[in-house]
């Protein structure tokens, strides 16, 4: 079981950004999907979460509205697009196997992290 992060880059305020994450060794209808963020500092905190059906997708209340959580089960990718970016976003981005990030760290797996910088 891996992931693994990519697409964080260097944005200016108002832009946007499309995050993925590559899923190997199971597929995306067994497993939900959690976006996390870590910023300089601070605690790691879920950003966003796709359940195991893609039926069901959450989002915190910081990023309602202006990020979108997808999933293409026939690429076994999950994507995070984050649109009107502030500062505030700057952080490093994880994919993890569940929408909490103590049951993904002790039963599940994270992808190793991808940087998202939000500056003029």
């Amino acid at each position: 079981v891996q992931l693994q992060a990519s697409g964080g880059g260097l944005v200016q305020p108002g832009g946007s950004l499309r995050l993925s994450c590559a899923a190997s060794g199971f597929t995306l209808d067994v497993v939900s999907i959690g976006w996390f963020r870590q910023a300089p500092g601070k605690e790691r905190k879920g950003v966003s979460c796709i359940s195991l059906s893609g039926g069901s997708t959450y989002y915190e209340d910081s990023v309602k509205g202006r990020f979108y959580l997808f999933r293409d089960t026939d690429k076994n990718m999950v994507y995070l697009q984050m649109n009107s970016l502030k500062p505030e976003d700057t952080a490093v981005y994880y994919c993890a196997t569940a929408c909490n990030s103590e049951y993904a760290t002790n039963f599940g797996s994270w992808g190793q992290g991808t940087l998202v910088t939000v500056s003029s």
